[in-house]
């Protein structure tokens, strides 16, 4: 059949439609042959839409393919031309025709024009199809229909559209469901009044709501009293209510917090109470703190013969956690395994966090400890399990492997829950390979591991740049028929961009979207990368995929626009990012915090300190809330206009926002102090980011050791030094020549040599730069001795001179009148590869400009 329609559609196509001959014949569905006088088609080459009558031609083609014939019209392209040129009074004619003699027609023919062309179709059309659809219990796509018709309309529109049913379509059959489904859509729309004024008017006609509408209306009313006015209306109709009409009831007096009538509703006979209704319930009060009354209610429960579910005990350990009765918790855990119903990952995490809370994983380890030695029954599966997953939360992943090795030595298997936790944390940590190891454990064990977990190790190897791992697990997954998903191939691109190529990135990124396997709408790929461009500096780039975007009708997100917008910042192009910045709202979308935040340390950076602030406010109008980097910005911005006392102010706002400062606002403030050689003050602030929990980084302390060399006391400098390496303080290599730099210049030289022994001793990598650094200092202070001493040191470190630092050398060799230097340095010079003209052409130079000192 569908070769045949394909034959008959080919033939069609081998002439444009309107140039049709009277002797064009075409095969029907009972494969006789017509001619084209016998359709009624017209020899004349104007087109269907030219004058707005409908060639009768048309109509005839449309019966003769079917509903099969009318989908191969949507990849034909001449018949894309026809069907486009068509108006609505066309289309309403031809779908009209068509609802007697081939329904599916209609309906294919109605998809058709409105998915590939956009088509709007007229509210006729949209109702006789609905009619259709109702006649053929099709009552999904109805719905559906339904809903993307009233999102079109818009709320106010039921008055018209009743009026239309109500005369056009008074005697059509399925017009009770039409009005049903029509007034349950209006109802899950959020256009309450509207699906009211449909059920009026369904009253006026005698047709009666079912009571899935019923209950949507239910749903939307339940936090009002007019919730009773619908219940009212589903009794005095008759109809049988369901467990969820039960379950919205319930819900709604819990919404309304009247609690003992939520509590009578459920004693009610034949009121068939569901297990979601007691669930209701029961958080509610265990929400107020009641955690006993939920207890009792759980025992109600029981007593009716309703089964608990998962979400019922997890309402209740989650309870008992919050009230600090964790053995009651675990009790409740064990309990439920009992009963048959099988722990979720809301069980162990609500767990983990109340031990978590209340600082008792440690001891809930001992807990387990003491039990073995009393030799008392080993710890079961679910109380490791728990242990594993607070553990992790709290970053202990090695102790987290300890408790899974000692739990497969006592015979406990570990379950999906744990080998997930543990598979996650790992690769939170970089620890990918044994985060793949454990999955092998895991198909040993008989789990089959899913599409998340191989996720994860992929974006793993990818952000660790082991891009042909990411691919191997990539190939063993598709092998063990585990295909993967959208999420797994922003993994890999996410990682890729996160430590490959740009280049690798792009080829990768045109391979998915490329791919039939993919869906191509993901504005998520997309996203990742235009920021990868975006950081880059990319712009136009970025911008042809932006415009990629818009092509394919893709909607683009708040991410999309802040990526193009720090691009631009990037680039110090104002127009640009102002420009993507307005075009927001074009878009229906709304600037967010890291929106405005990232246009504010633009302005900072180049000095418009009034914008920043312009730009806060307007934030703050539009009722955007503040994260810690925008204040972040604003402590940076106060500090460039040397307004201290105002930038130490917004660390107080900060915290009485509840938004808690990092490291990075703290080290702006630091060393804005040191700059004001407040020393004193600034080492408060770092004894008040210990108070707050925030570890100073190494960026802190160089800020410090820096101040106190420039603006301090260098022997305070020293003893910092020290007692940060006493502490094992991982310093960085900026620490060693803040302070080399700082003994040069007071002339310590053998303090200066010590320091910089250690930096090479520490394993950092040490450039001529650095030795250059020290050694131009030295000459410039006639040191030659020393500098000659680090010279040797350079070469002993396999170190190659420059030009740089045998001009600085030659120089002050000359100033003190070290001749016989001179003559050594010239031979090392050679011996390093610079031509001996070039040093004698430096020796001259370097006397004429001492001549003419």
């Amino acid at each position: 059949m569908l070769n045949r329609i394909r034959h008959q559609c080919q033939s069609l196509l081998r002439l444009p439609f309107p140039s049709l001959s009277p002797a064009t014949l075409i095969l029907t569905k009972s494969s006789s042959l017509l001619s084209a006088e016998s359709l009624e088609l017209e020899p004349s080459t104007t087109s269907p839409a030219a004058n707005g009558s409908l060639p009768s031609g048309i109509l005839s083609l449309f019966k003769v393919l079917g509903s099969s014939g009318v989908k191969l019209l949507g990849v034909k392209h001449r018949f894309k031309t026809l069907v486009s040129d068509l108006n609505s009074t066309q289309v309403d004619e031809i779908i009209d025709h068509l609802r007697n003699d081939d329904p599916d027609s209609a309906v294919e023919l109605f998809e058709l024009l409105k998915n590939e062309y956009g088509f709007k179709h007229s509210r006729v059309s949209q109702l006789v199809i609905a009619h259709v659809l109702a006649s053929q219990r099709r009552l999904k796509l109805l719905r559906s229909n339904f809903m993307q018709m009233l999102q079109e309309e818009g709320s106010g529109s039921s008055s018209s559209i009743c009026e239309l049913l109500s005369v056009d379509f008074k005697d059509w059959k399925s017009n009770a469901v039409v009005w049903d489904i029509l007034a349950f859509a209006y109802s899950r729309s959020n256009m309450v009044h509207d699906a009211l004024c449909i059920i009026a008017k369904m009253k006026d006609f005698n047709i009666q709501p079912s009571i899935l509408t019923y209950n949507s209306l239910l749903h939307n009313l339940r936090h009002s009293d007019s919730m009773w006015d619908v219940y009212n209306d589903i009794k005095e109709s008759g109809i049988q209510e369901t467990k969820q009409t039960n379950s919205i009831l319930v819900d709604g007096l819990c919404k309304q917090s009247l609690m003992q009538e939520a509590i009578t509703l459920l004693h009610v006979k034949d009121s068939s109470p569901h297990v979601a209704s007691f669930n209701t319930v029961m958080s509610s009060f265990s929400k107020m703190g009641f955690v006993d009354i939920a207890q009792s209610i759980f025992c109600l429960m029981l007593k009716f013969g309703v089964k608990p579910d998962a979400y019922s005990y997890n309402i209740l350990i989650n309870g008992l956690c919050i009230a600090g009765s964790i053995q009651d918790a675990l009790k409740l855990t064990n309990d439920m395994v009992k009963h048959g119903v099988n722990p979720d990952s809301i069980t162990y995490n609500t767990l983990a966090k109340g031990f978590h809370v209340l600082g008792k994983i440690n001891g809930a380890s001992k807990m387990i400890q003491e039990t073995l030695s009393k030799g008392l029954k080993n710890p079961n599966s679910i109380t490791y399990t728990l242990l594993i997953c607070g553990n992790c939360q709290e970053g202990k992943v090695d102790e987290s492997i300890n408790l899974k090795n000692e739990m497969v030595f006592y015979g406990c298997k570990l379950n999906f829950i744990s080998y997930s936790v543990l598979v996650s944390s790992l690769c939170k940590i970089g620890r990918v390979d044994e985060a793949l190891c454990l999955l092998y454990e895991m198909e040993i064990d008989g789990l089959k591991p899913d599409v998340v977990m191989y996720s994860i190790i992929i974006h793993g190897f990818c952000k660790q740049g082991e891009i042909q791992k990411a691919i191997q697990v990539y190939m063993e997954m598709c092998n063990n028929r585990i295909f993967p998903n959208v999420f797994t191939h922003r993994a890999v691109l996410l990682g890729i961009c996160g430590r490959g190529s740009v280049f690798e990135a792009r080829k990768h990124f045109d391979m998915l979207i490329s791919s039939d396997d993919i869906d191509i709408q993901d504005i998520v790929l997309y996203n990742i990368m235009i920021n990868k461009y975006a950081k880059l500096g990319m712009n136009r780039e970025s911008k042809q995929l932006f415009d990629q975007i818009l092509e394919k009708g893709i909607d683009p997100t708040i991410v999309t626009f802040n990526s193009l917008i720090y691009g631009f910042c990037k680039a110090r192009d104002l127009i640009g990012a102002m420009r993507s910045f307005h075009n927001i709202e074009d878009h229906g979308l709304v600037p967010n915090a890291i929106t405005y935040t990232t246009l504010m340390n633009f302005f900072c950076e180049e000095g418009n300190m009034q914008k920043v602030f312009d730009m806060k406010k307007e934030m703050e109008d539009n009722g955007v809330d503040p994260t810690h980097v925008t204040y972040t910005v604003i402590i940076k911005s106060l500090c460039k206009q040397k307004k201290l006392q105002e930038s130490l102010l917004q660390i107080n706002h900060m915290f009485s926002n509840g938004i808690f400062p990092d490291e990075v606002s703290y080290n702006i403030l630091i060393q804005s102090l040191c700059k004001a050689r407040e020393i004193e003050k600034a080492f408060e602030l770092h004894d008040e980011m210990m108070s707050h929990n925030l570890k100073p980084d190494a960026v802190t302390y160089n800020i410090l050791m820096n101040g106190l060399c420039v603006y301090g006391d260098l022997h305070d400098a020293d003893k910092l030094f020290l007692y940060l390496r006493e502490h094992d303080f991982e310093l960085k290599k900026a620490a060693y020549t803040i302070l080399i730099k700082a003994h040069c210049v007071k002339g310590d030289v053998d303090r200066a040599m010590e320091v910089f022994s250690e930096m090479v001793e520490m394993g950092f990598e040490v450039s001529v730069r650095d030795y250059s650094g020290v050694i131009n200092r030295l000459c410039k202070r006639c040191l030659t001795y020393e500098a000659k001493g680090f010279l040797r040191m350079m070469f002993n470190n396999g170190v190659v001179p420059d030009i740089r630092v045998y001009t600085g050398m030659m120089y002050a060799f000359h100033v003190v009148g070290d001749v016989h230097s001179i003559h050594e340095l010239l031979p090392n010079m050679v011996k390093c590869g610079i031509d001996s003209h070039v040093s004698i052409w430096l020796q001259n130079h370097i006397k004429s400009e001492m001549n003419l000192h």
